[in-house]
């Protein structure tokens, strides 16, 4: 069998690369907007003290990187 061919790597354009970071970028402002925000998720009104959780539950540490595989799995 000629398994080379089936894993030669292909290369990524430029929109592909632009969507992967869109929605890298988009699933980051998710998760902080689950970890910090209880109102106004969109911000279609200035940022107000009452739009923040008054007791913050997890942290967002590890968030981007798991984002990031996540972004990158989609690909296989």
């Amino acid at each position: 069998m000629n398994d080379k061919a089936a894993a030669t790597p292909q290369a990524i354009g430029h929109e592909r690369i632009d969507l992967m970071d869109r929605y890298w970028r988009a699933a980051n402002y998710i998760s902080v907007g689950q970890i910090y925000l209880l109102d106004n998720p969109l911000l279609r009104e200035p940022l107000k003290a009452e739009h923040v959780k008054p007791r913050l539950l997890g942290h967002w540490g590890t968030t981007p990187g798991l984002n990031f595989l996540y972004v990158h799995l989609n690909r296989v």
